[in-house]
């Protein structure tokens, strides 16, 4: 596997570039937000997934950032996303606004990509919530808690599912009353996930869907 290329930028496109390594001009098709920082003459390291095609030429992606790498090589484990649609994701969203869109179960933000359907789009947020998560802020602007910030995002997260703000933030009180370190950690994936399982299992309760009601 390739894992990386370094090498001096000999050409640049809308969809790829080529970097010369050891005497070998090297295609390689990367994210626009990747393109828009790479000169032609200057020397880049690019962090690189190869992708071998049945019957086809395989293909080299190549991205600036580790981050979006890992993007868009998970999101190639949704049935149905080939690596043209999860670069195209990686390069409509950016790898922290596809991870708040999956944090928040907002499949709407990847229907707004070329060859992402509203099934495709559900898809990708159910399959990967555990997988591409939110990394916990360095500092939290203003005088805002940590707790506030992944309190907000879990609640913003519920309400876009269907519940009501009320039931929302009832159901994060009593759903990690029981498990106070996912509260102390402040990892929105994991306590979403704590959330949706307890709602899911008191239906019928007051911590229904309201649509339900």
């Amino acid at each position: 596997m390739i894992a990386s290329v370094t090498g001096e930028v000999q050409f640049v496109g809308t969809t790829l570039a080529v970097v010369e390594v050891a005497g070998f001009g090297v295609e390689v098709h990367a994210s626009t937000h990747t393109l828009a920082g790479l000169r032609v003459g200057s020397t880049t390291r690019l962090h690189t997934a190869y992708i071998a095609r049945k019957d086809e030429s395989p293909l080299l992606f190549g991205f600036s950032r580790a981050d979006e790498k890992e993007v868009f090589t998970v999101m190639l484990g949704v049935s149905g996303v080939g690596p043209r649609t999860a670069l195209a994701a990686v390069s409509a969203l950016g790898p922290d606004d596809a991870r708040r869109a999956i944090a928040a179960g907002d499949d709407k933000a990847f229907t707004a990509v070329p060859g992402i359907g509203p099934k495709s789009a559900r898809r990708i947020v159910l399959e990967l919530a555990d997988k591409l998560v939110l990394p916990e802020p360095a500092s939290v602007q203003g005088a805002q808690p940590q707790m506030q910030v992944w309190r907000e995002q879990v609640v913003d997260a519920l309400t876009g599912l269907g519940w009501s703000e009320k039931d929302a933030a009832r159901g994060i009180d009593d759903a990690l009353q029981t498990q106070p370190e996912l509260a102390d950690s402040g990892n929105v994936a994991e306590i979403l996930r704590a959330v949706l399982s307890w709602l899911g299992t008191s239906k019928g309760t007051s911590h229904a869907r309201t649509g339900g009601r």
